[in-house]
C-alpha cells in the first residue's frame, strides 16, 4: 500500500492539470516552496523529479535561474521522494547541503533525485540530486544529506 504522498500524487495525476494542483497542494504545506512555483512532474518511491520555470521572480541579476532558487527545488523534490519511500519505522530530517555550480542556468530547471531501497539506513543518509537544464546538461550538482532514525515507540 502506497503512503500518503504518493497515493495522494497518483490520485491528483488522475486529474486534469493533476501535476499542477498537487504541486500547488504540497507547496503550500512548506510555504517557502512556493516563491519557485514547483511542478512536480514525477513522483515514485525513492525518486521525485519536479520544475523550476524560468520566470522572472526566480532570475538574479544576470538574468538566469538564481542557484538558491534551484537549491530549493532541489531540496523539494527530495523531500518528496523522502516522504514518499520512507520506510514506515523510519524518520529524516534533512542535515546538510553540498551543491556544485555546473553551468549557467538559461532555461526552465529540472530537479531530480533518485535513491536506491537499501539506502533507508539509520544513520547519514548521502542523497545525490542534480539540476538539468531543457537541453538535459547539468547546471547544479549536488548531495544532500539526511539524518535517518528510528522512529518512536508508541506507548500506548
Amino acid at each position: 500500500m502506497a503512503n500518503y504522498v504518493l497515493s495522494t500524487y497518483q490520485k491528483f495525476s488522475k486529474l486534469p492539470f493533476g501535476q499542477w494542483l498537487f504541486s500547488r497542494y504540497a507547496a503550500r504545506r512548506a510555504p517557502y516552496f512556493t516563491t519557485i512555483s514547483p511542478l512536480v512532474t514525477d513522483l515514485s518511491e525513492n525518486h521525485c523529479e519536479c520544475l523550476i520555470k524560468k520566470r522572472k521572480r526566480v532570475t538574479n541579476h544576470i538574468g538566469t535561474v538564481h542557484v538558491i532558487a534551484i537549491c530549493n527545488g532541489l531540496e523539494l523534490a527530495m523531500g518528496f521522494m523522502a516522504e514518499a519511500s520512507i520506510p514506515k519505522h523510519l524518520r529524516w530530517i534533512p542535515k546538510g547541503m553540498q551543491v556544485d555550480y555546473a553551468a549557467k542556468a538559461e532555461t526552465n530547471i529540472r530537479c531530480v533525485v533518485s535513491v536506491k531501497p537499501e539506502q533507508w539506513q539509520v544513520g547519514d543518509m548521502k542523497v545525490v540530486v542534480n539540476a538539468y537544464d531543457d537541453a538535459n546538461q547539468i547546471v547544479v550538482s549536488g548531495v544532500i544529506t539526511l539524518w535517518i532514525s528510528e522512529k518512536p515507540q508508541s506507548s500506548g
